[in-house]
C-alpha cells in the first residue's frame, strides 16, 4: 500500500517551500504556520523548524492517512 497522490502532491507542495508551515507537537499534522490551532486535535503547540517540516512531510506524504479528522464523521 502507498499513499494516495493527494498526499504525495500535498507532501511535495510543502517540501517546495517549508517555510509557510509548522508541525503540530499534538497529533503531528502539518498546518499553515498562520494556523493557531490543529484543525485536527485542536492543540495549540507547534515546532515551525524547518528540518522537522521537511522530515513530517516525507514520512506523511508517503504512507496512508492515519488519523481521525471531522470529514471521517460525515
Amino acid at each position: 500500500m502507498g499513499a494516495a497522490p493527494d498526499r504525495a502532491s500535498a507532501a511535495a507542495k510543502i517540501l517546495a517551500k517549508p517555510s509557510d508551515y509548522k508541525v503540530c507537537e499534538g497529533c503531528g499534522s502539518i498546518v499553515l504556520k498562520k494556523a493557531l490551532l490543529c484543525p485536527n486535535c485542536h492543540a495549540y503547540r507547534f515546532d515551525e523548524s524547518t528540518p522537522l517540516v521537511k522530515k513530517q512531510a516525507e514520512i506523511l506524504g508517503s504512507r496512508e492517512a492515519a488519523s481521525v479528522t471531522k470529514d471521517d464523521y460525515n
